[in-house]
């Protein structure tokens, strides 16, 4: 004889692991803290303070 499955619980386990897998996504998109956030936004702008110093002819004098 085969195996019996019960739909019933395949589905709710279907259903755990695919929310689970969904919340794992989202934790690596969105789950930097308000402090990482501040601290990659900081160095961005000095990084482009940096390039903008560099440029040969600056937008203000075009």
């Amino acid at each position: 004889m085969a195996d019996l499955i019960n739909l019933r619980r395949y589905r709710k386990k279907k259903a755990r692991e695919t929310a689970e897998q969904t919340a794992a996504e989202r934790r690596l998109a969105f789950g930097v803290s308000k402090a990482q956030k501040n601290v990659d936004d900081a160095a961005k702008r000095k990084s482009d303070a940096a390039l903008d110093g560099h440029r040969r002819i600056r937008e203000d004098e075009t």
